[in-house]
């Protein structure tokens, strides 16, 4: 009798934990189902609107008319569409050097400090990447005025400033610094992070052979942390490439399309013009730039990125 029980037993066995796990598995479903519908309509369905858009002329409200790829040929001959593309460009080589540079150097001037003065400093240089963009619009709207701070002290040394946000010449560079400002506590954060995570047995050794400071961080410190700076480099290029909050609030594009930058016009096309479908070529050719650069930095990161 036993061993018929036995039997039977170990027969049901496998068929109750099959169960068990079916009845797991549908409890998991269940919890992440709302995840999975927030995706499909908020991510996904809008992705396949917007590439059937872009070969269409839609205005958002009435029916779109298909026109196959003149809204991507209609890009290729609209000088405003390459006008923003150079100054996004532009844009962007002039974020990622400060904005890496600067991290870099407040990162390491943070990991020196004691422990109170680090989190003090941490947090101050951190503040500005968390602040409101219109915020902070506003305010260096107000500094960088005709009669703002800025000129102001300017004019104590007998120097005339210039109208920084109206101005053609000006304007983009200006721009580029407040965005180098605001963003920098991130990156500083990655970095800071990679310092700490360095041996320190490593410098030291180096140090007991005589390598002076400077030595040790261009031949140690910097290679050991070149994951980091890729890491920021990537996350920069596509943050700065994709600019608009700061342009919108300091200069709306202006003087002239002199900081009239690719998200932006992108925006005016969809939201001014009511250009849907031309606003969602431009949205995929942005993708592709982003990705194609993407993946060259990947390719390329074998040549300069050292793990240890």
């Amino acid at each position: 009798m036993s061993a018929a029980k036995t039997a039977v037993a170990g027969a049901s066995g496998p068929a109750t934990r099959r169960r068990r796990l079916g009845r797991a598995e549908l409890a998991g479903w269940v919890f992440i189902a709302p995840l999975m519908l927030g995706i499909l309509a908020f991510q996904l369905v809008p992705i396949v609107v917007s590439i059937v858009a872009s070969f269409t002329d839609w205005d958002g409200i009435t029916t779109p008319q298909f026109i196959g790829a003149e809204n991507y040929t209609g890009l290729a001959q609209d000088d405003l569409f390459w006008t923003t593309l150079r100054n996004t460009v532009l844009f962007t080589l002039g974020v990622i050097p400060l904005t890496t540079v600067g991290a870099l150097l407040l990162a390491v001037l943070c990991q020196g400090k004691s422990r109170v003065s680090n989190v003090v400093f941490r947090t101050a240089y951190f503040t500005p990447y968390v602040t409101s963009i219109v915020a902070i619009g506003l305010v260096w709207g107000k500094l960088l005025a005709p009669s703002g701070f800025f000129n102001s002290v300017l004019g104590v040394v007998g120097i005339e400033g210039p109208n920084w946000l109206t101005d053609a010449n000006w304007a983009l560079p200006a721009v580029i610094v407040i965005s180098a400002w605001q963003g920098i506590g991130y990156p500083m954060i990655i970095l800071l992070g990679g310092l700490q995570g360095i041996d320190g047995s490593i410098e030291e050794a180096a140090r007991i052979d005589g390598a002076g400071s400077g030595r040790r961080f261009f031949s140690i410190t910097l290679p050991l942390l070149t994951p980091q700076l890729f890491f920021v480099l990537v996350t920069q290029f596509i943050t700065s490439f994709q600019v608009f909050a700061l342009i919108f609030v300091l200069t709306s594009g202006g003087p002239g399309n002199a900081t009239n930058v690719y998200i932006y016009y992108l925006y005016q096309n969809a939201f001014t013009f009511g250009r849907l479908g031309y606003a969602s070529a431009m949205a995929w050719i942005l993708f592709i730039i982003i990705g194609a650069v993407t993946f060259l930095q990947l390719r390329l990161q074998k040549r300069w990125v050292f793990y240890n």
